[in-house]
This record gives C-alpha cells, sequence and structure tokens, in this order.
C-alpha cells in the first residue's frame, strides 16, 4: 500500500470514518491507478473481489471522498462523471475519440483567476482548463 493511501486513510480515521474493506479498495484503486475512472469502471475493476458490493457503495464512497476533498469530480457534459484522485493543480486532455483523460502540468494560471476576478467583481474559487484532441492510438497512422 503506498505512502498516499496510507495518509488518506489516517485521515478518513481522524474524521470518524470507518475504514471498511471496500472503503479502502476504492481508495486504493483510485490512488494507484491516478486514472480518471467513473464510478462504473471502479465498480467493475473491483466486483470480483467484492461481489456483494454494490455500486451504490462505490457512489457513496466517491461522494464521501469527494467531499472530504481527496478526489476531485471531473462532470463532463452528459457523459458520466469521472474521479480523479489528483487534487493537486494540474489540467487535463481529453481524447475527443475514445474520451481518455490524461493529466498535464503547466504553471499556474493564477494570473488569470486574479484578472478575472478584478474585470468581473466574483470572487474566483478555482479554475478548470481542459483541452481537446485525438489521442496517438485514436490517430491514424
Amino acid at each position: 500500500m503506498s505512502t498516499r493511501v496510507q495518509h488518506a486513510l489516517e485521515q478518513l480515521k481522524t474524521t470518524g470514518v470507518r475504514i471498511t474493506p471496500q472503503r479502502h479498495a476504492i481508495l486504493n484503486y483510485l490512488m494507484e491507478s491516478m486514472g480518471h475512472p467513473t464510478a462504473d469502471e471502479i465498480y467493475r475493476a473491483l466486483e470480483p473481489q467484492f461481489p456483494s458490493m454494490s455500486v451504490a457503495t462505490v457512489y457513496n464512497n466517491l461522494k464521501m471522498f469527494t467531499n472530504a476533498g481527496m478526489v476531485r469530480e471531473l462532470a463532463y457534459g452528459d457523459n458520466a462523471s469521472r474521479f480523479d484522485a489528483n487534487v493537486t493543480d494540474h489540467y487535463h486532455i481529453i481524447c475527443e475519440a475514445c474520451g481518455t483523460i490524461r493529466d498535464f502540468n503547466y504553471p499556474s494560471l493564477a494570473e488569470v483567476e486574479e484578472r478575472a476576478g478584478l474585470d468581473t467583481g466574483f470572487q474566483v474559487n478555482g479554475l478548470r482548463l481542459e483541452l481537446y484532441g485525438v489521442c496517438e492510438s485514436c490517430r491514424p497512422s
């Protein structure tokens, strides 16, 4: 088990959350894969280990992890939400053909946030940058 997972489990315990085997497995899956799975993908991956676990269990745990600030929910239009265990500031590039989402890092856009706040009078609480294209796997050779 990685230190990230251990730290997250300790954080949950200090807030009084009981660590069930399913909860541990969901968190471990998210943090070890560092992908952007849907709740259904997580459910399908863990179902062989936990045949009695329901999709609702996965959704409820993802909601709890999101509320605790351990996971970000990525909602893209009408598609199912995806979940990201990387809560550091980063951006996403999304394949328009297969839906693959990859992280990429770029210097902070803090200046853009500050300017938007000044120009509009809004209190800016964050931003999400998404780029769209076609990944190497989907691009014709």
